[in-house]
């Protein structure tokens, strides 16, 4: 795997983990802070679709390096 879709993918993990623990707190906090946690859940959800486009873009760019390559 290519050193960008690594990167991607762990990116991707780390947003995930974000949205989940910020989901966490407002399930299970009664006085979390709802603003707060739209926007740390909003961003986490930025990042993870900036990382698959990242992805997508890698995974075109290993497909056109064969297509020169065959």
């Amino acid at each position: 795997m290519s050193d960008i879709a690594s990167i991607a993918l762990a990116g991707m993990s780390a947003s995930t983990a974000r949205f989940e623990s910020s989901a966490r707190r407002v399930a299970e906090r009664p006085d979390a802070d709802l603003p707060s946690e739209l926007v740390a859940q909003k961003q986490a959800v930025v990042a993870f679709e900036a990382n698959l486009a990242a992805l997508r873009i890698a995974n075109r760019m290993s497909r056109s390096l064969l297509d020169i390559l065959a």
